[in-house]
């Protein structure tokens, strides 16, 4: 019986220092969002699917890397305003409680943009009914969650590459007096929350200068701009640190935030007509445009893994100007990447892989803050 009773014990010391030790194992992890939590939120955009919490593994993963989110699609006109007289709130309701829930800070995307338009509000042609729709739906959604959401795209894309301003809808029917308004009528109905102008391609130098000259009419037109957002749909070799450091410094010499808020790095080729990230452009299938359609060499891992770790150094150096770092997807097989501008190619932009797990990227990530610390 006494021998017994000593297994037993034996046995008990074992289980206990076991759990002990996963726990401690646990409480030292590493995740991205600890990692950086002095220095900028750390990101990522997620799907209907994401949202609804469909996915057990995917789930988890997101509550440990990462302390931001944005929505991808649902906050986007054709979604969350359908009709004149309907809004559709059920998944941006569902979006906001997950934050909420995992003490998140919540990005809204996005109150205008010409891309992704709800059919009827395209159909608009007089200004009088385009400023009535415009500020019912900026109004309508920024105070329903007044308070909620942390920060908003006020107004996405409205530059062309040489800086001037699109030719969208919005500008057609109200002159570029829009922009500013929107900025007023995000502002009116929740003054405290953060306003952000949010593009691609504004880290080079004439969308830039565009970009800059925008922020500044914005603000001497009464408009209350927060931040810019670069979004930072990047390749391997460009841009160069340096046209993105040159950013960093001139939008915050303005006053505003600095955020880099839908991050990927493309590691397959460019088709020759390729022009920035606009989602309307779409090329022909071609072998030589899919150069790894099962799995990514570890060459070019290590490249990916080098390109990273440069940019989050980069951020490191200005992270008292960088109020965010936002990668638009939580793994490669979630990536938009992988069918534009190319249909039906496979592309490797993230920091995990389809699997979940996390890349030589993700290491060199970690490991800047490691060698620091």
């Amino acid at each position: 019986m006494r021998l017994i009773n000593r297994s037993l014990l034996l046995l008990s010391v074992v289980i206990l220092s076991s759990c002990n030790a996963k726990k401690e194992k646990e409480k030292n992890a590493v995740s991205l969002k600890d990692s950086y939590k002095n220095d900028f939120y750390i990101g990522t955009a997620l799907s209907a699917d994401q949202i609804e919490e469909k996915n057990a593994k995917e789930d988890s993963l997101i509550q440990n890397e990462f302390n931001a989110i944005t929505a991808e699609n649902i906050m986007k006109s054709m979604f969350i305003h359908p009709q004149k007289d309907k809004y559709d709130f059920a998944l941006a309701d569902k979006f906001v409680a997950y934050g909420k829930k995992n003490k998140m800070f919540i990005h809204g995307h996005t109150l205008i943009w010409h891309s992704q338009l709800a059919p009827w509000i395209e159909k608009i042609k007089d200004s009088t009914e385009m400023r009535a729709f415009m500020k019912d739906h900026i109004t309508t959604i920024v105070s329903k969650y007044k308070g909620k959401v942390d920060s908003w795209d006020v107004v996405n894309e409205a530059l062309n590459e040489d800086g001037t301003l699109r030719k969208s809808i919005f500008l057609n029917t109200l002159g570029e007096k829009y922009l500013s308004d929107a900025f007023k009528y995000a502002a009116a109905a929740d003054p405290k929350v953060d306003l952000y102008y949010n593009d691609y391609n504004n880290e080079e130098p004439a969308k830039r200068a565009g970009n800059v000259d925008l922020i500044k009419k914005i603000k001497a037109a009464g408009g209350k701009i927060d931040g810019v957002g670069i979004q930072a749909h990047w390749k391997l070799t460009y841009p160069s640190l340096e046209e993105i450091e040159k950013s960093i410094l001139e939008y915050s010499a303005l006053g505003v935030k600095v955020a880099f808020t839908e991050l990927d790095i493309s590691v397959l080729p460019n088709p020759k007509d390729l022009n920035g990230a606009d989602v309307n452009q779409n090329f022909e299938g071609d072998p030589k445009m899919n150069p790894y359609p099962k799995t990514l060499p570890d060459s070019v891992q290590v490249k990916l893994a080098a390109r990273y770790a440069s940019i989050f150094k980069l951020f490191l150096k200005h992270k008292d100007k960088i109020s965010r770092v936002t990668f638009w997807g939580v793994h490669d097989g979630q990536s938009w990447l992988n069918d534009w501008p190319v249909k039906g190619r496979t592309n490797y932009p993230l920091l995990f892989d389809k699997d979940l797990k996390p890349k030589k990227a993700y290491n060199s990530v970690i490991q800047l803050k490691e060698i620091k610390q």
